[in-house]
């Protein structure tokens, strides 16, 4: 079997295609230790869509989204040939629609929606929303109220990845405990979507705002009237035979 790694914005990700579908969740957990990654995506034919994506976090469990998965496994099928620039593909969330331009890719979010309203817990104003899977979103004039111990609390509590987001001359950073990873991640897409939404839903920032994760890449997220995309740079590491 031959397989490809991929960085997106820090996050990095095993990927390879198959006709077999079948659980892929121990293989995940090995090659996800062995390359040292945060992901496993396996892609498999669909009658309808260009693939279909079976993702698996580094634990063997499986997530419904992944943003900068689906940047990740875009560059590969193109690169591949097995897409071209612009392909539809379904995820857990739904249909994704991906444009590749050299190393740039562009994702066309799944449409959120609220799980929660605002609301207070240790001191910070709450909201949690599904932008593709569940998210906790905490805005901040400080990201090192960002705490490992307290986002473990939040993520059990509410089932949520949790974001602290803070908003500094129109650009805005985020901070992301991850389920599946149960820690901090370098990036996460679908947090960094929703910061994106609370911010701008306070008016914090403009409908075309630059985004920076733990990992410090550059990526853009931008609202066009209700749709949501998410841009940023892809790397390709190497392909590797087991």
């Amino acid at each position: 079997m031959r397989y490809s790694k991929y960085d997106a914005s820090g996050n990095s990700f095993v990927i390879f295609h198959t006709n077999e579908r079948k659980d892929y969740s121990n293989l995940a957990i090995e090659l996800c230790k062995k390359e040292e990654v945060d992901g496993l995506i396996v892609m498999v034919p669909h009658i309808v869509y260009d693939f279909e994506w079976l993702f698996y976090n580094n634990d063997g469990s499986t997530a419904s989204m992944c943003g900068n998965g689906t940047r990740a496994v875009a560059l590969y099928a193109f690169t591949n040939q097995l897409t071209g620039s612009f392909m539809k593909f379904l995820t857990g969330a739904g249909e994704i629609n991906c444009a590749v331009d050299g190393d740039i890719v562009e994702t066309q979010m799944t449409k959120p929606f609220e799980i929660k309203e605002p609301f207070f817990e240790v001191g910070f104003l709450c909201w949690i929303v599904n932008t593709g899977v569940p998210h906790l979103v905490i805005m901040t004039d400080n990201l090192d109220d960002f705490d490992l111990e307290l986002c473990s609390k939040l993520r059990t509590k509410y089932n949520t990845n949790v974001n602290f987001a803070k908003v500094e001359d129109g650009k805005l950073f985020v901070r992301t405990f991850e389920r599946g990873v149960e820690g901090e991640t370098l990036a996460c897409g679908t947090g960094m979507v929703a910061s994106f939404l609370r911010a701008f839903s306070l008016g914090l920032i403009d409908n075309i705002c630059k985004v920076y994760p733990k990992s410090k890449e550059e990526l853009i997220i931008r609202k066009d009237d209700e749709n949501l995309y998410f841009k940023g740079k892809v790397k390709f590491i190497e392909a590797k035979e087991i």
